[in-house]
């Protein structure tokens, strides 16, 4: 069962969570999860949306550029140490994580990506802008989360930058038993 809200009403929760670790789900032919701690939940074209940075080397970019739509799950009660453990330092290329993590998935409302259940508080996103990010563009006080030493093939990758995704909310709720 899924209880609707308001996004307004959430928002110090949601931003809160944010460098903690929440979850940004992605499907294509499989579903994916990756832990990310940036983020952005606010309003662009009069819409609310949710910006996440996903570096170009990663399999969830790949799943970003063939289906546009993601979910965000923020966690409601803590964290879960194996969630974030399979979530942040696997890569969904090689794994199934759905598997790994025992994470519970529930059906999405209107963008076809799930969320999950451990993790209840809930936005489905559909993209509405992609922006590749440039590293010469970056502030020299940001620079120094793009050292050049882990090439981009491998899970801690830190060489290659993130590509920018605004997606629309399009639906919010939390998940309950």
């Amino acid at each position: 069962m899924k209880k609707k809200i308001d996004v307004k009403e959430y928002a110090n929760q949601i931003i809160q969570a944010i460098p903690k670790g929440i979850l940004l789900n992605t499907k294509d032919e499989k579903f994916n999860s990756m832990i990310i701690g940036w983020g952005g939940l606010g309003t662009n074209w009069a819409l609310p949306v949710f910006t996440v940075y996903v570096r170009e080397g990663r399999f969830t970019r790949e799943q970003l550029d063939h289906n546009p739509n993601f979910t965000i799950s923020i966690p409601v009660k803590g964290i879960n140490p194996k969630i974030v453990k399979v979530c942040s330092r696997e890569s969904g290329r090689h794994i199934d994580k759905v598997k790994e993590a025992n994470l519970t998935l529930e059906e999405a409302e209107v963008n076809g990506v799930p969320g999950i259940k451990e993790y209840p508080l809930t936005l489905e996103c559909k993209v509405l802008y992609r922006q590749e990010q440039k590293l010469d563009l970056y502030d020299e006080k940001v620079k120094h989360f793009y050292p050049q030493d882990v090439g981009s093939e491998n899970v801690g990758a830190n060489k290659d930058v993130h590509v920018m995704y605004i997606g629309e909310i399009v639906d919010a709720y939390i998940i309950e038993d």
